[in-house]
């Protein structure tokens, strides 16, 4: 369990099980259609850090929860959680429903789910508006190339 002061770091991590032996990430994906993370170009592997911005005050404003994330971050995440572009997000703690949004957004299925009745609330009138949102293009910039997402 970590806690922070608002505005610093926020560690994530994306964990798996170990690969059964002799298997590559790409078996796997083929037999089990998970396991991986879904690249942003094919000329670029997946970064180890994903810098994010604060959540943006507009953002803030369609749903005040204390810990939404922006949508520029989640995009990014739930782009590359699904590598074959195909499956669904569920959201145990839904909070502001911003992941749901994203899933949406972006052409997924997102399911989620909340304890408390005035979080639900928020996210049912949060997710269509935050789903709306111009998000603009991420610079994923490498040497000369420059891949935007």
């Amino acid at each position: 369990m970590t806690s922070m002061p608002r505005g610093c770091y926020e560690p994530w991590g994306v964990f798996r099980k170990p690969l059964p032996p002799n298997m590559k990430v790409s078996d796997y994906l083929r037999e089990f259609e998970t396991g991986g993370l879904r690249r942003y170009t094919e000329d670029l592997p997946f970064e180890d850090v994903i810098v994010s911005e604060r959540t943006p005050q507009h953002e803030r404003m369609i749903a005040g929860h204390l810990s939404i994330k922006p949508q520029s971050f989640l995009r990014r995440i739930v782009y590359a959680s699904l590598p074959l572009g195909a499956g669904m997000v569920a959201d145990p703690f839904m909070g502001s429903g911003s992941t749901i949004a994203v899933a949406e957004a972006i052409g997924l299925c997102g399911v989620g789910v909340e304890r408390y009745k005035d979080y639900y609330d928020m996210a049912r009138v949060a997710i269509p508006r935050l789903k709306r949102l111009e998000i603009p293009a991420v610079d994923l910039s490498v040497g000369a190339q420059k891949v935007l997402f």
